[in-house]
């Protein structure tokens, strides 16, 4: 649970005195499985504490599923072009792994992360669609899903269509058919190269902590399996070789307990961020598309305003009874070119106020996930070294008579 404040900073603390500072604190909890077979899904808490005056009160409890979460995504996807909507992650379609203890967990943990993102933005927080979310009843929610039309909510054969779209365009760039509309900005050509690159940095790393806590986990039952064989051992020799192998077994067994916590640490709190990062960086991907849709439509309305005016001059010339119409068109195209003039520059504004919020948190957030990975493998190699430095005079011992 984060509490968020509003403040200049935008950043989140939890206020000391909440009657006389605005705070929003929202908390995803209480995981439950409902129904069965395909039709089973999770339902979550959502507490929400605030003083906000636009909220119906101090407190809200509401019962919410992940599509309620796809569904404030895609909403704030739609109507906050130019800001990095938080990340939501990714459903799980193999049916062993979608109701494991671990897993709910993990999405426990990453849907709790991902609205105290938008609890915390200065200007998401202010959303209707959040406000609903926090607040509305399950019906309401469900009505207000089933109405949905983004591109979120499309069929895999519309996916296919839009990717065959893309391939389409790409190919007639490639072979001199249309000349691509794109910024000529050396800032926005350098924040792209950081974006991508920093996007396949992100994924090997993320790679690796799997490998890591997956190396745990192999090691954790092996030295299970090897305790239990070491204390069977033990059962079959003298006195005090015997009671060395019990010792030695169980203290492998110990070990593997460690390791098994540890393992489920490491997957937590090193590799769950840094994968959590990966999506952000996409998200962060999803907004610079949508800057390339703003500047490639602005620049095509300016284009076709100009095409427009060299007409009603040639019109004006010949006093052509339509110079009134082709005024009305040339007007409303102007003013829906200003428009997305406006839009564009906005989406530009706010994605250089994103990047630098985005890159002050990760610093942050990497450094924590850093620092607890350096602090559990330090203390696991501790435990390690100590059990087995424990046994060694008794080894010792074993060996020499």
């Amino acid at each position: 649970m984060i509490t968020a404040q509003r403040s200049l900073s935008g950043s989140s603390q939890s206020p000391r005195s909440p009657s006389s500072q605005p705070y929003l604190s929202v908390s995803v909890t209480d995981p439950v499985k409902l129904g069965n077979g395909v039709q089973a899904y999770i339902s979550y808490r959502v507490i929400t504490k605030t003083n906000f005056p636009e909220y119906q009160g101090p407190e809200k409890i509401v019962i919410r599923r992940y599509n309620d979460f796809v569904w404030l995504r895609d909403r704030l996807f739609e109507k906050y072009k130019g800001i990095f909507i938080p990340p939501l992650p990714e459903k799980s379609a193999v049916e062993k792994f979608r109701f494991s203890a671990e897993f709910i967990e993990m999405r426990r943990q990453a849907l709790d992360v991902f609205v105290n993102r938008i609890a915390s933005h200065n200007d998401l927080q202010q959303s209707e669609d959040l406000r609903t979310f926090l607040q509305a009843d399950e019906e309401t929610m469900e009505r207000l899903r089933s109405q949905e039309t983004g591109i979120f909510k499309k069929k895999p054969a519309d996916f296919m269509q839009i990717l065959k779209d893309v391939q389409s365009k790409v190919s007639d760039v490639v072979l001199g058919k249309e000349k691509p509309v794109e910024e000529s900005n050396p800032e926005y050509e350098k924040l792209k190269h950081y974006v991508f690159e920093l996007e396949n940095h992100l994924t090997e790393a993320q790679k690796h902590a799997y490998r890591l806590v997956k190396r745990h986990r192999e090691l954790g039952q092996s030295l299970s399996d090897f305790g239990k064989a070491a204390k069977l051992l033990g059962a079959c020799e003298g006195q005090a070789l015997g009671k060395a192998f019990s010792e030695l077994g169980a203290k492998s067994e110990t070990l593997s307990v460690k390791l098994q916590k540890e393992a489920h640490q490491l997957l937590m709190n090193f590799e769950e961020p840094l994968k959590d990062y990966v999506r952000a960086v996409q998200s962060i991907k999803a907004t610079i598309g949508e800057r390339g849709n703003a500047f490639r439509q602005q620049c095509e309305l300016a284009e076709t305003m100009k095409l427009k005016e060299i007409n009603l001059d040639k019109l004006m010339l010949t006093r052509s009874d339509r110079v009134g119409e082709a005024e009305h068109e040339y007007r409303e195209l102007k003013a829906e070119s200003e428009e997305a003039t406006r839009r564009f520059e906005t989406i530009v504004r706010l994605m250089n106020e994103e990047i630098v919020r985005f890159q002050e948190q990760k610093t942050q957030d990497m450094g924590i996930a850093f620092h607890e990975f350096a602090k559990g493998q330090a203390r696991l190699a501790n435990s390690i070294a100590d059990a087995w430095r424990s046994l060694l005079p008794k080894l010792e011992a074993c060996s020499s008579t």
